[in-house]
């Protein structure tokens, strides 16, 4: 690949650079012929309507019709998006998208009798049509059953009620999507930030985007004005923002309250059926091993050489980014060395993942930042990322790669409906393919600035995915419990408990600035209630496998492998337990942490010894 010092345009970057989109729809017009047949189809569900207890053949084709139509939606959405992101000024890739998303939902309009038809269907009659072979657990040579469907259905009937009511829950969706809507437009349009200065002395405006790597510079002052600046920022509105956490927390209470559950957060669990335990359990297991995080802050203070270590000294990395530069092809290699461990048939669609154009890896004008895995289904992911070299990027590819795989194998060995695995194990196969990848580095590390650097990387990653957000974990749990029990969740209720939060996961090592007290009122995962447990369940269960894999071999690739073919034919945590992870207990998070244990011992002593030699 040639250097290139300006970024180019989307038309000047090489076809082999870019991702096959071709594969989904050979040229923008097929995509217009697969938009119309889908919308013509949709007017085909009024023929199964007040239908689906006739017979087998009306239950059956009407589910049937559902996922092919599924099917075709998630290629027309995924090619529009991706077109989109790769050129986001382009605006008929921005009308594509948007067209894309409204037949999403004429879609999901058309279908929504099923499942409340399906319950009003007598038990008899129904486990009688459900004897159709059609309906029943598929073979290999007979991918068409939808009995893990018609399960999951059965198993919310406590929670669904009569047509009137579901109607009503439906069209009042929108309105309790308001809060989370005001804090989007607060937080991403309406919100100004100062001008602080930067390293070099030059002004610069505050912004989200520019907010961490402010935090991240060596110069202190830096770290400090950009912190102050934020928090001022945001506890001038202190009072709106709480108004509306509380809102939002009412309306997940409603739900809760409406669907039939004891509080949100059962609520919120039950979608992928994950016990309330698994929750508690990862608190009082992370908090158990706090003085980890202690440890962790005290070896930061000292490699700082700081008097007081504050809020703001948290992100500067304590060791420098190793200067070693990995061309592309290189890094590929690299990361397929590291994955050696998982087998051939691992390592076989990993290959054609990076030799068949997955991956849109070179930065042009106009591409969307980051890095994601977008996996249409009878097709094959796509990975996208702007790729600078950097060791960092190589962690990027292994674990954008992780997600791509994951994908793969659901895709492979699965049908539509039963593909898609669930949020809870989302960041497991990515997060396992890092976590491998860091232990081939720290084997061939070039030198001890190199290895400190990997140890620190999985230090870092580790604290801001599992203690962190257990931390969060845990105040979503006490504010909505407060909610529940009729308190009002002003500004200074949230600021308590998020300041008392600070002071017992980070110890007495480090002053808690006064001013992150207000860090709940910046997260937009708070809108999702409940969701970012599932980074640190899904972070220790990865560090579990990992560990697994590399200690026991082919026995734990073949458990983890049937976890990635998964998808969702079971509950996330039973594909979990059979992998060798099970959740619901302690020990994949103490696995975790042992793990951390190590790698802050090893850094400890590394950094130690570089002290005394200097």
């Amino acid at each position: 690949m040639e250097k290139q010092n300006t970024i180019r345009k989307r038309a000047d970057v090489p076809v082999e650079y870019t991702w096959a989109t071709e594969d989904i729809f050979p040229t923008e017009e097929a995509w217009e012929q697969a938009f119309s047949q889908v919308t013509e189809e949709l007017s085909s569900y009024e023929a199964y309507r007040g239908r689906l207890g006739e017979s087998a053949d009306a239950l059956y084709g009407c589910l049937k019709l559902d996922e092919e139509i599924g099917e075709k939606l998630d290629q027309i959405y995924g090619y529009a998006h991706l077109k989109s992101d790769v050129d986001t000024g382009n605006s008929r890739y921005q009308q594509m998208v948007g067209r894309a998303a409204a037949l999403y939902a004429r879609a999901s309009a058309a279908s929504s009798f099923i499942a409340s038809e399906i319950l009003t269907i007598p038990e008899e009659r129904l486990a009688s049509i459900r004897g159709d072979r059609r309906l029943l657990p598929w073979k290999e040579e007979e991918k068409d059953s939808f009995e893990r469907q018609l399960d999951l259905i059965l198993r919310d009937r406590a929670h669904t009620r009569s047509p009137e009511v579901e109607e009503l829950l439906a069209d009042a969706s929108e309105m309790a999507g308001g809060p989370s809507q005001i804090f989007k437009m607060f937080n991403n349009a309406d919100t100004k930030f100062p001008v602080i200065k930067n390293e070099e002395g030059e002004p610069m405006e505050l912004t989200h985007g520019r907010y961490v790597s402010f935090l991240e510079s060596r110069d202190r002052q830096v770290r400090k004005a950009a912190f102050t600046a934020m928090y001022e920022t945001f506890g001038r509105h202190k009072n709106t923002l709480a108004a509306a956490f509380q809102a939002n927390a009412k309306q997940a209470l409603f739900y809760a309250k409406a669907r039939r559950f004891p509080s949100a957060r059962a609520y919120y669990l039950s979608d992928a059926n994950v016990p309330e335990s698994v929750y508690d359990t990862l608190i009082e297991t992370v908090r158990e091993f706090m003085p980890l995080m202690y440890r962790y802050v005290a070896l930061r203070k000292r490699m700082l050489q700081v008097d007081e270590l504050h809020m703001y000294d948290l992100y500067t990395p304590i060791v420098p980014e190793s200067s070693r530069k990995v061309p592309f092809e290189e890094a590929k290699e690299l990361v397929l060395r590291a994955l050696s461990p998982m087998g051939e048939e691992y390592l076989a669609a990993f290959r054609e993942g990076l030799e068949n154009r997955w991956i849109d890896f070179m930065e042009n004008e106009g591409k969307r930042s980051g890095a994601y895995c977008s996996g249409p289904y009878g097709v094959h992911p796509y990975v996208l990322m702007s790729y600078q070299g950097t060791l960092d990027h190589v962690f990027t590819l292994a674990h954008e790669m992780g997600h791509a795989m994951h994908s793969w194998f659901s895709n492979e060995n699965q049908t539509f409906t039963n593909s898609q695995y669930k949020i809870f194990v989302a960041e497991v196969a990515s997060t396992c393919n890092e976590n491998l990848l860091n232990h081939y580095l720290l084997e061939h590390a070039v030198d001890k600035r190199e290895r400190a650097y990997i140890l620190n990387h999985f230090l870092d990653g580790f604290k801001g995915t599992v203690f962190r957000q257990t931390m969060f974990a845990e105040f979503e749990k006490t504010a909505h419990e407060k909610c529940q029990a009729g308190e009002i969740l002003t500004a200074d209720v949230l600021c308590g408990i998020y300041k008392k939060l600070n002071e017992d996961y980070f110890g007495d090592g480090i002053v808690i600035d006064e001013e992150i007290a207000l860090e709940w009122a910046r997260i937009p995962h708070f809108y999702t209630p409940y969701y970012v447990y599932q980074y640190a369940t899904g972070f220790s269960a990865a560090v579990a496998l990992s560990e697994r894999i590399l200690t026991e071999g082919e026995a734990a690739v073949q458990d983890y492998m049937g976890f990635l073919k998964g998808g969702c034919s079971k509950d996330p945590i039973d594909l979990l337990a059979e992998a060798g992870v099970d959740m619901r207990t302690p020990e994949p998070v103490r696995a975790a942490m042992e793990a951390f244990r190590r790698a802050l011992t090893e850094l400890e002593e590394l950094l130690s010894r570089e002290e005394s030699d200097s």
